[in-house]
């Protein structure tokens, strides 16, 4: 059957994907003159209709409205882009926003059946406290000593350590790359970093984790401040420490304070400033990207403006060079337990998990809540568990 669908629709579910024409003829085995008649006239068989739909992870349904819909995340946007704010949130962003909001609202009515008492860190710091104050307040809180990061092996490992700190402290923390499962679908770090969904009984934050870990690093405890500031937003941190929004400012501010607190970089610049290359010495104790770095010594009149451009300049040239390197280089799955975890909280996973075991949660909700397919992955994340 032959639909005739407004032609804006067709168009704005190719642009919403960010593909071109040629790309989306090319997604869906046909030649691009197909999609310029799409386009043109609107008119379009029903199986290929549903076929786009697919493709670009559009709504069927919304192909036939009278224009295009106006899509707008569920959260403050705190994304800026050279200043300005940024375009409409992409496909990936939307849907993983969806996901994580679906997955905070099971978890939220678990802990209520449960039992548990709302949390009284969120929203017990505001935007007029000091920076210095609020920082102390979040470490004192949740136990986020530099010792944490100091001590780690590596990056990974002090990450690790530290997101298993802050859900120690009953914050959902999820760190993923992709839409839910689906590999296929990345996401950009240029489009946002992370974002947090502020609640009394299940705050939750997501980390993107294509970034450097430096990086995921930062937005986690920027995140963390969203929450104590009981503050939802999405963020892109461009500039990681800077930004026009007064929010995301004071969470910059707090953040690189929390990681890297005024007077202890004072006395360890003072037993490195000798070494060949003091700052890389710091970024490894501290665990904090080399841009977090040079903004606290710059702040604190440890290093000149000089040379704080020269470092930056050299950085940000590094980082283009880096960034192009990780695209080009193919990635092994890795544990898939383990990655499932991660991307998913393993806080959250084993309560919905459990939850399912016991008959409170249906399986069918629990495969679309984990992005599972099988009853064998989700009895073998069971087993990982120990809850089998």
């Amino acid at each position: 059957m032959e639909l005739t669908l407004n032609p804006d629709l067709l168009q704005w579910a190719r642009e919403r994907a960010r593909l071109t024409r040629d790309d989306l003829a090319q997604k869906m085995g046909l030649v691009v003159k197909r999609v310029e008649e799409w386009e043109e006239s609107g008119k379009i068989k029903d199986d290929w209709a549903q076929r786009l739909a697919d493709k670009t992870h559009a709504p069927y349904g919304y192909l036939f409205l009278q224009s295009p819909p106006e899509e707008k995340l569920d959260i403050p946007d705190f994304r800026t882009l050279d200043d300005r704010g940024v375009g409409g949130p992409s496909v990936e962003l939307i849907d993983t926003l969806d996901l994580a909001i679906l997955r905070q609202d099971w978890y939220r009515d678990h802990l209520i059946r449960e039992g548990f008492e709302a949390l009284p860190f969120v929203g017990s710091i505001s935007q007029t406290m000091p920076v210095l104050a609020a920082a102390a307040h979040i470490r004192a809180t949740l136990h986020l000593g530099t010792e944490l990061r100091s001590k780690a092996k590596n990056w990974e490992e002090a990450l690790r350590t530290m997101t298993s700190r802050v859900e120690e402290h009953d914050i959902l923390v999820m760190r993923s790359g992709v839409v839910g499962s689906n590999n296929n679908r990345t996401l950009s770090t240029d489009e946002f970093r992370g974002f947090a969904l502020a609640d009394e009984y299940a705050p939750l934050i997501f980390i993107n984790s294509t970034d450097f870990l430096g990086a995921q690093m930062f937005t986690l405890m920027h995140e963390v401040v969203h929450i104590f500031l009981k503050a939802s937003g999405v963020s892109n941190l461009k500039d990681t420490y800077s930004s026009d929004h007064r929010t995301e400012r004071f969470c910059n501010q707090v953040a690189a304070e929390a990681l890297v607190p005024a007077e202890e970089l004072r006395h360890a610049w003072l037993a490195y400033k000798h070494q060949q290359d003091p700052v890389v010495a710091l970024v490894r104790y501290f665990k904090v990207s080399n841009m977090v770095m040079l903004r606290r010594l710059r702040d604190l009149d440890l290093i000149g403006q000089q040379e704080f451009n020269r470092r930056v300049a050299q950085l940000k040239a590094l980082f283009a060079a880096i960034k192009q390197k990780k695209k080009d280089e193919k990635k092994s799955g890795g544990d898939f337990y383990a990655t499932q975890q991660s991307r998913a909280s393993k806080r959250f996973t084993r309560a919905l998990v459990a939850s399912t075991l016991v008959g409170e949660t249906p399986y069918r909700e629990a495969f679309k809540l984990l992005g599972l397919k099988s009853t064998k992955a989700f009895d073998g994340l069971a087993h990982e568990l120990n809850l089998r």
